[in-house]
């Protein structure tokens, strides 16, 4: 019995109970002897999904009434499995780890040549831990490989795990559910898991979270760039009116026309008594606090001087011995003793299946949002929504004894009690506000939970300023890349480029979240930088809105080369990142094949912190970079006639301000459009070709528009290269062009 699709095909075995899964058109079985829950009667039939549309499924039904379907659905290019559990008995059933399904991996490789990509990084499948959500088993060399992942968090928390086996490794998912209540003679939809085969186990990891996008109807807002108080010193913590209307302003003069949005406060703010992490009274602020006059007047202030203002709070955490909650015993969840149900740092746990705790989330986030006037919410502890204890660092999979909490409502399950408080908060305040949740590793089960209702996550744990701290965001927003701007932004936590941070560190850091696009939130004081540490942080302002990729995902834990390409118009740009995570020098060497560019033709490149030409570039791109350092690349295939290479507005060198680049032949004139920012020096780095006496300058102008607007532009010549300054006193559009 067999379905197909485009990219697979799944047949079932009735005299053994098992599947095969095979990948087209190579024709490989890439999964053999897979197991469902058991034997049973098997069908076929059609399938009609919401988001996927129609498709074909086998539909196995067991005797104890629990039935498996396995569906394929033309474009996607995974299989989805879901299972259904039946109570036949008398009295309820109550479970907690329903085993989905099991994958007997065969690549062609032993285990020993595989590697394992999960929530908690890069392992061998003897030694992975298991991870949460997804799981990508992959052959280094080649990157082909399996993609397994949850494709749905509606009831359970997906967890993955692979082992060592002969000929090759086996994948298990499962579903973990705390108390998953199915009352007598009734079955239980569950979960869906999908896999699907990839010649690039990265594809398929970025294919997974646009199903997931899909699945959850995705629409992300624009991507804020801005402040959060937390890590500044002086005035950190949630700094007080005084110096954050300081600082707002500041960052209005100095940052705003180069992107600056967002001031966000952290915690400090809010009223309340604990002994066990914050103050938990988010209903008001602390009196005698940095806030004395209250939270509105503050967002008041940031929104008359055009920012976004951002407010921290924990939404599903409280304080069962603070004076607010004396007489509110009975919004927690519980022990099985009775006891409320008390988590390291996060407090204890309010119970989402109660309508007064309901009452109560609506009400905060009604007046944060709207009598408060704060647009950017800032909501951590999230796990405490799940009803688990915190773990932190909790990244590859733990026990945490999900199903302990007790929760009023015995219908609901921890995820989704934790689920329709999130979605609560969200249908309360609406798609204009931006919400960032914070943060997954305090107990992984906040994670997929939260897809397809948050803009953005926190995806590591707190970082530093140290090099320990900086490597912590790279760490983890590279596991994590294909989720960002598909699923939610992912947020890395803060950059930093305080004097007391080497330059070289600080470039790093602002280079990668300018390099992968993740959110940008600077947290020095930002009145007390020097000059040219605010420059660094213009220099990666706005974020880009594309999706760069990772080349060396499955080779080290923390991905040293990054490919970024913007094909969105011609000719296309494309950015090569190297970063060096050794304490010493390294040459880092790449084939441009398997960086993702086309090597037919040499590439001339620009050095954009090096601001220097970086050479011809043919068949692999090999570069000395020193340790704990970064190399910016701008590569375009050689031409015969003079093109813009690099620009020094932003570190992707052109993608953020180049609008518009025309070589006209017949007039030997190069033509382009730019978005210049008023005051900023703007160079244009211009590639010459090989005999580049050749090619005299003849003229460069800007447009009469932008001559009567004040725009002066002037031009050298440097090895080759042909360097053009433009300076406008007001931030503009300018059409600018060069005769040779």
């Amino acid at each position: 019995m067999a379905i197909e699709n485009e990219s697979l095909a799944f047949r079932w075995n009735a005299a053994t109970a098992r599947f095969t899964l095979t990948a087209k058109p190579s024709q490989r079985a890439v999964v053999v002897d897979g197991r469902l829950g058991g034997a049973g009667r098997a069908m076929l039939a059609d399938a009609r999904h919401a988001t996927f549309g129609k498709g074909r499924s086998v539909v196995v039904a067991r005797p104890d009434g629990t039935i498996d379907t396995v569906s394929l659905f033309a474009g996607l290019p995974f299989a989805l499995f879901q299972p259904r559990l039946h109570n036949g008995g008398r009295e309820p059933l109550v479970a907690n780890r329903v085993p989905a399904v099991s994958l007997p991996i065969r690549l062609g490789r032993t285990a020993s040549e595989l590697t394992v990509l999960g929530t908690g990084g890069l392992a061998s499948p003897a030694k992975n831990p298991g991870s949460y959500v997804w799981m990508a088993i992959a052959e280094p060399k080649t990157r082909a490989g399996v993609v397994g992942a949850w494709l749905t968090h509606r009831r359970g928390s997906g967890v993955v795990f692979a082992s060592e086996e002969a000929g090759g490794v086996r994948v298990d998912a499962r579903l973990e559910h705390g108390r998953l209540r199915i009352a007598p003679g009734n079955t239980a939809e569950l979960d869906t898991f999908a896999v699907g085969y990839f010649d690039d186990a990265r594809l398929g990891l970025e294919a997974w979270a646009d199903a997931v996008a899909r699945q959850n109807g995705v629409r992300l807002p624009p991507q804020p760039v801005g402040y959060c108080t937390w890590y500044s010193q002086p005035y950190g913590g949630a700094s007080d009116e005084k110096h954050l209307l300081e600082l707002a302003r500041f960052a209005k003069r100095e940052l705003g026309p180069f992107g600056f949005s967002l001031v966000q406060i952290d915690d400090g703010w809010q009223a309340g008594t604990s002994t066990n992490g914050p103050n938990r009274n988010f209903t008001t602020h602390r009196p005698g606090g940095p806030y004395a006059g209250g939270m509105k007047p503050v967002a008041d202030a940031l929104r008359a001087d055009g920012q976004l203002a951002g407010l921290w709070f924990m939404p599903f955490a409280g304080t069962h011995y603070d004076p607010f909650f004396k007489d509110k015993q009975n919004w927690f969840v519980r022990r099985s003793d009775g006891k409320p149900y008390e988590t390291d740092w996060g407090g204890t746990c309010l119970d989402t299946t109660r309508p007064e705790v309901r009452a109560y989330l609506r009400d905060n986030a009604r007046r944060i949002a709207y009598d408060w006037g704060y647009r950017y919410f800032k909501m951590d502890g999230l796990w405490t929504g799940t009803g688990t204890k915190q773990i932190y660092v909790n990244d590859a999979y733990r026990e945490d004894g999900i199903g302990d909490a007790v929760f009023a409502d015995p219908d609901k399950t921890n995820l989704e009690a934790y689920r329709e408080g999130l979605q609560l908060v969200r249908d309360t305040v609406g798609r204009d506000v931006f919400i960032l949740g914070c943060c997954i590793p305090q107990n992984m089960r906040s994670y997929g939970g939260a897809m397809g209702i948050v803009d953005a996550m926190r995806i590591g744990p707190d970082n530093g300023s140290d090099w320990n701290g900086l490597r912590t965001g790279p760490t983890f927003g590279s596991r994590h890349y294909f989720l960002h701007g598909r699923v939610w932004y992912n947020d890395p936590d803060p950059v930093y480029v305080r004097p007391s941070v080497p330059l070289h560190h600080a470039r790093l850091i602002c280079s990668w979240v300018g390099i992968t696009g993740q959110m940008n939130l600077s947290t020095d004081w930002l009145p007390g930088l020097p000059p040219e540490r605010i420059d660094l942080l213009r220099r990666t302002m706005p974020s880009h809105g594309l999706k760069p990729r990772p080349v060396d995902l499955f080779d080290e834990p923390i991905p040293w080369i990054w490919l970024l390409s913007d094909t969105r118009s011609t000719p296309r740009r494309d950015v090569v990142a190297l970063f060096n995570w050794s304490d010493k020098l390294a040459t880092i060497d790449c084939s441009l094949s398997r960086i993702g560019l086309p090597d037919e033709r040499p590439y001339v490149a620009f050095d954009y912190w090096g601001n220097a030409r970086a050479g011809i570039v043919e068949k692999r791109l090999a570069m000395a970079v020193p340790g704990q350092s970064c190399r910016i690349l701008a590569l375009r295939p050689v031409a015969d006639h003079p093109q813009l290479v690099s620009t020094s507005r932003h570190v992707t060198q052109g993608i953020v301000d180049v609008v518009q680049e025309r070589w006209d032949a017949g007039s030997r004139s190069l033509h382009g459009r730019s978005r210049v920012v008023a005051g900023d020096r703007y160079e244009l780095r211009i590639a010459l070709p090989a005999e580049a006496e050749k090619w005299t300058l003849r003229e460069i102008k800007v447009s009469a528009a932008d001559v009567a607007a004040g725009v002066k532009i002037a031009a050298k010549t440097d090895s080759g290269w042909l360097r053009a300054t433009i300076a406008s006193p007001t931030s503009r559009e300018v059409d600018w062009s060069i005769a040779f």
